[in-house]
């Protein structure tokens, strides 16, 4: 018998709240074992070090297909909580996933053990053992669209357009209960600056080309160079910092960046102060995702006091280390630095 799209789209991915596991003692006694154990707790240790350290400002990087796997409230946690400043993320996450449940869509429990000619046939995107309704993505592609409409015809850095998609869902009374689980709707209230460096590698992308095949003249477009400069003021007025990366690629390279960047600008500061990486990534091939931060250390990007690689798949790794450090509660002493208002004067939404 022919399964139908409700057949597959049936269970939702839940959101795991690391606000109800105390996993302290659990962690503290894995750094008396071996291998990833050991690495896992002392990657902990110098999140919550971050934590501790009131001034300085953490980024929080996000690469994989993690809020669709099941982390967003993980997310939300270190963000409502000021456990992270600012975020630098794949398009993916911040739109395809957060945004599009924010829209009131969901992700589906799936299983790789499937054909995946049928799920074609039923438009069901799949993201390994996780479903996708491609006609849900397709209205959150227009609902970009529809943003860029609205604007002023001229560049955006992404944290401009994305404090756009926030004030889009905070201006738009039909998202009221689902945009309270929303990163990009959290952050645009918290003004906490969400950078995605390849903007248009993601639903974003079907969005702006739509608006610019279809408007005449000045159109709505995306400055990288500006999301560069930007970021890189945030590591000028805030010289210690922190990173918690999960995954590498463009987002792990681009906060890293911004220490090579004040050097550009004649300006001082330091590498970052302290920095953790969760990934699977290998480092023989020489590829960014698996290089080490002790090996960004040549390039005068992360210091080598406090830093940790933890090679670890993330639905596993990031709630233990986010959850080590909310259940430590010393993030109690940090405050909303609302990083956004440093671009209020500079004739950019923020």
């Amino acid at each position: 018998m022919q399964k139908t799209k409700q057949d597959y789209l049936k269970e939702t991915i839940e959101h795991i709240d690391i606000t109800k596991y105390d996993v302290v003692p659990m962690v503290d006694a894995m750094g008396n074992m071996a291998f990833q154990a050991r690495n896992l707790q002392n990657a902990a240790r110098i999140f919550d070090m971050m934590q501790q350290d009131k001034d300085a400002v953490v980024f929080l990087t996000l690469a994989g297909s993690l809020i669709s796997a099941g982390l967003k409230k993980t997310i939300l946690t270190l963000v409502e909580n000021n456990m992270v400043d600012s975020i630098v993320s794949t398009g993916a996450n911040i739109v395809d996933q957060d945004f599009f449940e924010a829209l009131g869509f969901k992700h589906y429990k799936g299983t790789q053990f499937v054909d995946d000619q049928e799920l074609r046939a039923l438009m069901i995107d799949r993201i390994y053992d996780t479903y996708i309704d491609e006609e849900d993505l397709r209205i959150c592609d227009d609902v970009i669209a529809k943003i860029c409409d609205s604007l002023e015809r001229r560049p955006y850095s992404s944290r401009e357009f994305i404090f756009e998609m926030g004030r889009y869902l905070a201006d738009n009374e039909q998202y009221a209960e689902s945009r309270e689980e929303s990163i990009v709707y959290q952050a645009y209230k918290k003004g906490l600056p969400i950078f995605v460096p390849a903007f248009s590698d993601c639903s974003a992308g079907f969005g702006l080309i739509y608006h610019q095949y279809h408007t005449k003249g000045p159109k709505v477009t995306l400055d990288s160079a500006a999301d560069f400069l930007e970021i890189t003021k945030i590591k000028l007025e805030h010289q210690d910092s922190g990173l918690f990366m999960i995954g590498g690629g463009v987002p792990k390279n681009f906060v890293q960046d911004v220490v090579v960047a004040t050097e550009i600008l004649e300006k001082d500061a330091p590498m970052h102060k302290y920095a953790v990486q969760i990934t699977v990534a290998d480092e023989r091939d020489g590829a960014l995702s698996g290089s080490t931060l002790k090996e960004a250390c040549s390039w005068g990007k992360v210091d080598t006091v406090n830093e940790q690689m933890v090679w670890a798949e993330a639905t596993i790794a990031m709630p233990l280390i986010a959850g080590y450090a909310y259940h430590k509660k010393n993030w109690k002493h940090r405050i909303e630095k609302r990083l956004n208002d440093i671009y209020v004067n500079e004739n950019v939404n923020a």
